[in-house]
């Protein structure tokens, strides 16, 4: 399973994958952090696509094309803002990715690749929301040939440290 796993330090907005997860808000019209890089690199048409979606749940996934984006598609998932651990956040967050891998099998996706949801403005506990992150990853490999490869791609050294550790 864990061949199916990797562990980079990068820009996901550079990744030539079949799929992208974006870290959004609940509106999916941009936002700061990752979302917000994005929705940049992708240019307006992402905006756009976007407006059609109505939004989106907290735990949820929708998906939309990648348009100037090495990617094909961007999945954007809507992780939860973490308030005491007692509000369902856990379970929120491996919804999303849970939500983003049931999405990437639907269209065929054989690479995803995953920022660290929550762990930003949100204020997830980066080692819980990498355990959790982890975990729903390997119990989705283990029922489903896709995606076949599942990145983790960390932009700062704190959280890359942690999936490193996790991971080993």
């Amino acid at each position: 399973m864990k061949s199916r796993i990797e562990l980079i330090r990068n820009d996901i907005t550079k990744l030539e994958v079949d799929a992208i997860v974006n870290a959004a808000n609940n509106s999916l019209l941009g936002g700061g952090g990752v979302d917000g890089a994005i929705h940049r690199a992708a240019g307006p048409q992402l905006l756009d696509e976007c407006r059609t979606l109505n939004g989106c749940n907290t735990g949820r996934a929708k998906i939309t094309g990648g348009y100037r984006l090495p990617s094909k598609f961007v999945i954007h998932t809507v992780g939860p803002v973490w308030h005491s651990g007692k509000a369902g956040e856990p379970e929120l967050l491996a919804s999303c990715y849970k939500s983003s891998l049931m999405l990437a099998a639907t269209n065929n996706c054989k690479t995803i690749v995953f920022p660290n949801i929550s762990t930003g403005v949100f204020g997830f506990p980066k080692k819980l929301a990498a355990t959790i992150a982890i975990n729903e990853v390997i119990t989705f490999l283990e029922k489903n040939d896709l995606p076949e490869k599942v990145i983790f791609c960390c932009f700062d050294a704190e959280n890359y440290s942690i999936y490193t550790e996790l991971l080993d």
